[in-house]
């Protein structure tokens, strides 16, 4: 049976499938052309967050019987699609809930201690102190948007950092939250009360564009954005306005609607620390 991989992948996963006599097709930065093309003699597909797998795929995969994500979440994959053909859709849940709890950790204090623009600045022969001052996380309100394994690992260390933890996620029982030292709030209280808002949920139907204009318009004046979760949960047109306006103070973005996300003012703005979708990439994690 051939397992077409579509993605960089730990070098363990190929040999743990090569060792129970799987042939491996390893083809890395596939285009969609070539996807198409290869996806017709392949009865497993390896994928990360890049390869789109809908339903023009899946129906040219007439061997395929089952398609794995080596990530959290399953959104680039049609599994309806899927589902009508029988074919079994995988994830890894949990293999990356730390180093994706510990990028979102980092990408909030480089955003509140000014840490890219102040190296950046050093590096080109400056020391300007007085550009950089930052905020610090201790008693301020941190939002959690989607309380699972990620959110609720953030919640825990930002505790140490001595801040208030509010969550909103209606899929988790409010015991689970409290459990966690967090409150159970509604988006509209998260929104007016929090300092800095922090996204961990997975981009459905009803999490599209959950940051929006309204959305902006209601947050405490100098919020800080951060989303390491799924791009298209942040509208960036309206991120990028808010930012402009003042309303945001900044934001820190690993993941976005188009990636890669090309020439982006969003990208670019001095007050936007961006990412190339780092969140699941460690070695421990790639391991996993």
């Amino acid at each position: 049976m051939k397992i077409l991989i579509t993605e960089k992948v730990d070098q363990q996963c190929i040999e743990i499938l090569t060792s129970e006599g799987f042939s491996v097709d390893y083809k890395p930065g596939l285009d969609r052309n070539g996807l198409l093309a290869a996806i017709g003699d392949a009865d497993g597909l390896i994928v990360r967050s890049q390869t789109k797998v809908d339903a023009p795929v899946i129906e040219k995969g007439s061997r395929l019987r089952v398609v794995g994500r080596a990530g959290a979440g399953v959104d680039n994959i049609d599994v309806e699609a899927a589902t009508r053909r029988g074919v079994i859709v995988m994830n890894t849940p949990g293999g990356n809930t730390i180093a994706a709890t510990e990028h979102s950790i980092s990408m909030m204090l480089a955003l509140t201690r000014n840490i890219p623009q102040a190296d950046q600045s050093m590096k080109a022969g400056h020391w300007d102190r007085e550009l950089f001052v930052g905020s610090e996380l201790h008693a301020k309100v941190l939002g959690i948007i989607g309380f699972g394994k990620i959110g609720s690992e953030v919640a825990k260390r930002c505790r140490s950092f001595g801040m208030r933890i509010l969550a909103f996620d209606p899929a988790q029982p409010q015991e689970h939250i409290r459990r966690h030292d967090a409150e159970p709030v509604d988006l509209h209280e998260l929104l007016a009360a929090s300092d800095y808002i922090t996204i961990h949920a997975p981009l459905i139907k009803e999490t599209r564009g959950l940051l929006n204009r309204e959305s902006f318009s209601r947050c405490k004046p100098g919020v800080r954005i951060i989303n390491c979760a799924r791009g298209g949960i942040v509208n960036e047109h309206d991120l990028l306005e808010a930012i402009e306006s003042g309303r945001v103070a900044g934001a820190a973005l690993d993941v976005y609607e188009h990636e890669p996300p090309g020439n982006s003012a969003l990208v670019s703005h001095p007050r936007v620390v961006a990412t190339p979708h780092l969140g699941a990439s460690t070695t421990e994690a790639q391991e996993r």
